[in-house]
């Protein structure tokens, strides 16, 4: 075979596997969603009481938030195809235990061990694309594709929930990842190539490990559970503040020890702490769009969830139509700061037009122009918020900063859904002592609660607009060459990681 048949041949290889790691994102970023619109008919299937209802949800949350850390460490150390056909093949498992489940406590058990798996699978992704793709323009695409979908699924989950809970039963929601777990393990067996780990002989940061997941799960489980207990409760308060000791516990350790498992240079790493803060800025006004837009379409308006699932349309589409290379062309004309910047900007509008909704208020044009806004301003602003946090990343580092990405993701959208329901719930409450009627005060909580998420997303692109810059050509060439990642060799190890 010729030199250039060869690389096209490699070329088309890591599209293609770009495809299989999007696959496995597909099914955590669907899971994310797809059981919110069931939930009511897995509570009359299952008669699960309404206040442990929430832990169908909550367990996946905690135990994907938990676990993104130590699991993107592991693939630097032992390989990143490994760890990720290993997520793949326990979120699969599991998911056939969710669709089997007769019970409350097996189902929830079910969840918590997928969004473990969510969690291993997707905390190499990151890491896998980019080490393969190294050039700014097919780097900018894979990150377009990534970015639809873990935006854009979380609206097609509305949508495939609606519509199997309605044409089938709730069990399928979780059937139907069977099989794309399935291809997903076969085609990345296949085509995904192992990346040399670190190694494991100079043995491995138990205690960190240990530390780092039990403070991520703490606080996770602190944040979900206070509208149940309420923030200034002994309940947050107790959790939250093992949560904090435990991390100062973690990143003394992590001083202290020849071999921890965050390096902690990993944080001086330029951009990479920075974008954490805007990007969850982002993710706090944008997640409660899927939540809070639900709620309204469905207990405001009465629509169905087939109804609800493709009212979401709007914004899957948009960030579709962005990844189909739009992104990357901004990106190389302007620089990811000059097309974040805008993103954040219309992310913010698009919240300030859902802020706008009463109870009388039809989807058309109010609603649809807001997600119309809201898919390409998050599709524009993640994507370059992930670029400039990964640009001069060394290579051997890269899973444990993919994974510091995925856990300030989580960790920041869960807290801000949690902000946001809280303040949505007690402002309805307040409306309806004051005499509203119901769907008027449940309106106007969900008005101020996007109101606050838009001054959340503002908030965001000021410090966006402070902190953050392009890295030069310079920075982002070194951050790819032999001498930043140790050698050549590991360099070409790093190249070949799908």
């Amino acid at each position: 075979m010729s030199a250039v048949a060869s690389t096209q041949a490699g070329d088309r290889r890591r599209w293609v596997a770009l495809g299989v790691v999007c696959m496995a994102m597909l099914m955590n970023t669907l899971d994310g969603s797809v059981v919110n619109v069931a939930l009511p008919v897995i509570q009359s299937d299952l008669n699960i009481p309404q206040a442990e209802l929430t832990w169908v949800i909550n367990a996946y949350l905690i135990s994907f938030g938990s676990f993104l850390l130590l699991a993107g460490r592991l693939g630097d150390l032992v390989g990143r195809k490994r760890v990720f056909l290993s997520g793949v093949a326990l979120f699969t498992l599991a998911s056939a235990v969710c669709g089997l489940a007769e019970d409350e406590t097996v189902l929830v058990a079910a969840r918590f061990v997928q969004g473990m798996g969510g969690a291993i699978s997707s905390s190499v992704i990151i890491a896998m694309i980019v080490t393969e793709f190294r050039e700014p323009g097919p780097r900018a695409k894979a990150m377009s594709a990534y970015i639809f979908v873990a935006v854009g699924g979380g609206s097609i989950g509305l949508l495939v929930g609606g519509l199997v809970t309605e044409t089938v039963n709730w069990h399928w929601i979780f059937f139907i990842n069977i099989p794309i777990g399935v291809i997903t393990l076969l085609l990345g067996n296949a085509l995904l190539e192992e990346s040399d780990g670190i190694g494991l002989d100079k043995g491995v940061d138990v205690l960190g490990s240990i530390t780092v997941t039990a403070a991520l799960m703490l606080a996770i489980y602190a944040i979900v559970s206070t509208p149940e207990h309420g923030w200034g409760s002994g309940h947050t308060l107790a959790y939250g503040g093992a949560a904090i000791v435990l991390l100062g516990v973690f990143f003394v350790l992590q001083a202290r020890l020849a071999n921890p498992i965050m390096p902690l240079r990993i944080l001086r790493v330029p951009g990479l702490a920075s974008t954490s803060v805007v990007r969850g800025l982002l993710a706090s006004g944008l997640f409660s769009t899927f939540f809070l837009g639900a709620l309204y379409l469905e207990r405001v308006r009465g629509d169905s969830a087939l109804r609800t699932g493709v009212a979401f349309l709007p914004l899957s589409l948009a960030v579709g139509a962005l990844s189909a290379g739009i992104t990357a062309r901004l990106m190389a004309r302007f620089g990811p700061r000059r097309v974040m910047l805008p993103g954040l900007v219309l992310t913010a509008v698009g919240l300030l037009l859902m802020a706008q909704i009463d109870e009388h208020s039809s989807y058309f044009p109010l609603m649809f122009c807001a997600l119309l806004l809201l898919g390409p301003g998050a599709g524009l602003a993640f994507i370059q918020l992930l670029a400039i946090a990964m640009a001069s990343v060394p290579g051997n580092d890269a899973g444990l900063a993919s994974g510091i990405v995925n856990v300030s993701l989580q960790m920041s959208g869960a807290l801000g859904l949690a902000v946001l329901g809280t303040i949505s719930t007690d402002h309805a409450r307040s409306l309806q002592a004051d005499g509203d009627a119901l769907p008027t005060a449940l309106t106007g909580g969900y008005a101020l609660a996007f109101l606050v998420g838009a001054a959340c997303v503002a908030l965001g692109a000021v410090l966006a607009f402070v902190l953050l810059r392009t890295p030069p050509p310079a920075r982002v060439a070194a951050s790819e060459s032999p001498t930043r990642t140790g050698t050549a060799r590991v360099a070409a190890r790093e190249s070949s990681s799908f």
